[in-house]
């Protein structure tokens, strides 16, 4: 099997971060494009957000949220870091709605050949197996997703791959 593009979402936790690892060095090994993607979960900001600004997520137009383009920026950024640091080509994407759809929609769109992802990261309850996001991507797809359990990782952080 040849990986020509690897898909990592990730929110900048300890446990997306072990995921970037793995995606970076199967990448280098294949010699293939990394992709970065960061999502806000619009069901999670939606409470506290007007309708306006939760289509503005949605759109991937988080500048004038400067709180969440700094998040965004800092995950994805990582990724590029560590990816120059090996040779490697990453395209970075911030976007926003349900997490594990946009993570199916977009490796669909981009031709991506595997999935690399933590089994959890930010937000909710600890869960006996993977993130919520994590089995729902398993579900919401047919491409490879190599799910990576950081243990330790983010103890008292919560659990959802926030991507």
């Amino acid at each position: 099997m040849m990986y020509e593009r690897i898909l990592v979402p990730t929110d900048g936790s300890k446990v997306a971060q072990a995921a970037v690892e793995h995606a970076l060095d199967i990448a280098q090994r294949y010699d293939a494009e990394v992709h970065a993607l960061f999502i806000a979960d619009t069901d999670a900001v939606a409470y506290s957000l007007g309708a306006e600004q939760v289509d503005r997520i949605r759109q991937g137009k988080f500048s004038e949220m400067e709180e969440l383009r700094e998040e965004a920026e800092e995950a994805t950024g990582y990724v590029v870091e560590r990816g120059e640091e090996l040779g490697l080509t990453v395209r970075e994407r911030h976007a926003g709605g349900k997490p594990h759809r946009v993570v199916a929609d977009y490796a669909e769109k981009e031709g991506i050949d595997l999935i690399v992802m933590g089994s959890h990261g930010r937000s909710g309850v600890r869960r006996a197996l993977l993130g919520s996001v994590t089995e729902r991507t398993l579900r919401s797809t047919h491409i490879p997703v190599l799910v990576v359990d950081y243990k330790g990782a983010d103890e008292d952080e919560d659990d959802d791959v926030g991507a």
